[in-house]
């Protein structure tokens, strides 16, 4: 018999030495203290720096807030006294224009994205166009309004300024009421349409209703977004220093122009009013900030 060839031992080679666990874990140690470290380093600054702004503003601002500011218009070059009044009368408009306007095509926008297209090209056709106007500069809408809307009639108005506002709030309102539909369980759409609701009305008696917080959330933050833009009013809206025209038709006064202007002034009257002016919208956005807030941590205990 045929006796069979052995195949010739491989060779041993060394083994790398092995790692202790201890001192992975020193290393991981390490590594994790000196992330926190660093973390909390940043942090501070960014809180320092923050919280450096707010107290200057706190303290200028409530220098020169009185009663004249809510009740007198501005005033003149180099006057003393005068106030706000026109000011935030405009701004107040303007805004509610913008998200009088914003607020259905929004909320309608986000319903189809969220109920009737969400795997769909033109829905990510749709979201895209969506995240490229939630980062675009507003000075560029307020170029586009301009072009649109002041140039062809030579004259700035308030509603070109609301329309301006409008489109910076859309794609906020957009992107939260669909984020929140989204999160609607489908437990509850399927309920309503075993029995036999349309789904027209699984949307609005269903959907919005449990969403109905954060939709609301977003109308608001969409609100302090727009509240103290200045770049897009400088283009349609621009300013006046005494009571607009009812037509809304001519420069508006208005807020964050306003404080540009002033606070670029000489005059010393005009700056302390620009101090007010910018505590006035702090305060305004806070205050929308925390009721967003409240709306859904209500929502939420329920």
């Amino acid at each position: 018999m045929a006796t069979l060839a052995t195949a010739p031992a491989p060779a041993t080679t060394s083994s790398p030495p092995q790692v202790t666990w201890g001192r992975v874990r020193q290393s991981r140690r390490l590594a994790d203290r000196l992330l926190k470290v660093v973390s909390a380093l940043f942090t501070a600054i960014g809180v320092f720096a923050l919280g450096w702004i707010l107290l200057m503003l706190l303290w200028q601002g409530f220098a020169a807030l009185g009663p004249s500011v809510f009740l007198h218009t501005m005033p003149g070059p180099g006057s003393a006294g005068g106030g706000l009044l026109n000011a935030m009368a405009g701004s107040l408009i303007m805004t509610t224009i913008g998200i009088v306007v914003a607020t259905p095509i929004g909320v309608l926008a986000g319903t189809y994205l969220a109920e009737y297209a969400r795997t769909s090209k033109l829905a990510s056709g749709i979201r895209f166009v969506n995240d490229i106007l939630l980062s675009a500069p507003s000075i560029l809408i307020g170029l586009f309004v301009y072009t649109l809307l002041v140039a062809p009639f030579g004259a700035y108005s308030g509603w070109a300024g609301g329309v301006a506002l409008a489109i910076i709030a859309v794609p906020v309102i957009v992107r939260t009421t669909e984020d929140m539909l989204r999160l609607v369980p489908n437990g509850l759409r399927e309920a309503a349409a075993a029995l036999g609701a349309p789904p027209s009305r699984v949307i609005t008696l269903v959907t919005w209703r449990a969403a109905r917080a954060g939709i609301v959330t977003g109308i608001l933050l969409a609100t302090a977004r727009i509240a103290g833009e200045t770049a897009p009013l400088l283009f349609t809206a621009l300013n006046n220093n005494f009571w607009f025209s009812p037509s809304l038709i001519g420069g508006v006064s208005n807020l964050p122009v306003t404080i540009y202007q002033f606070a670029l002034s000489p005059y010393t009257n005009w700056q302390e009013l620009a101090w007010a002016g910018a505590l006035i919208i702090t305060i305004t956005i806070l205050g929308l900030s925390v009721l967003a807030r409240f709306v859904i941590k209500r929502e939420v205990a329920r």
